[in-house]
């Protein structure tokens, strides 16, 4: 547990950087350290996160945590109601460099991340529910619930920017895996 209490005292850090960074109401200012920017927050969030789920890879290997982080990259992909194909391409690309989920076969990864998108395309209330409901099944194990999360920040974060969309449906997920959104500065 000691981990996560570092990680949890990072990212409250790096939050309050960031709120240093928002002006009155919370608003984001033009200055270019903002999440959005290069060097913003969230980006050192993100790359923070990306390196402790790497500490986790000899953990991370149960089918449980694959199938979620799948559904949450899916949920993260179509959070705006949307995957087009170079999207679809971008994040099966992420999901396969990504240094832990490469303790899983590629054409696994591949196939459960595209079945989600596929059922959050053709019905978006109904494959989220799906997507949430295997989600949901990491719950049982805390570290690999927390690990679900960071995955879907990681992905979320890739461009540098977690879009508001991209935030509420990692805040769902956190409350499916029974995680504190705050750990993660949602």
């Amino acid at each position: 547990m000691a981990m996560w209490d570092r990680i949890k005292d990072q990212a409250k850090g790096l939050q309050q950087q960031a709120q240093g960074a928002r002006g009155p109401a919370g608003q984001r200012q033009p200055a270019t350290g903002g999440p959005g920017a290069s060097g913003g927050s969230k980006e050192k969030l993100v790359g923070l996160l990306k390196s402790q789920l790497g500490s986790l890879k000899t953990e991370l290997k149960s089918g449980a945590y694959r199938d979620a982080s799948m559904a949450m990259c899916a949920l993260v992909a179509a959070s705006d109601g949307s995957v087009d194909p170079a999207e679809r391409h971008h994040v099966e690309n992420l999901i396969l460099q990504n240094d832990v989920l490469q303790n899983f076969p590629p054409e696994q990864l591949r196939q459960r991340f595209n079945k989600h998108v596929d059922q959050l395309m053709f019905n978006f209330q109904q494959g989220k529910a799906d997507a949430m409901q295997e989600i949901a099944k990491a719950a049982k194990k805390p570290v690999e619930a927390k690990a679900v999360v960071q995955t879907g920040f990681v992905i979320a974060g890739a461009d540098g920017y977690i879009a508001p969309a991209e935030a509420q449906v990692l805040r769902e997920a956190c409350t499916a895996l029974g995680v504190s959104p705050q750990e993660f500065g949602l």
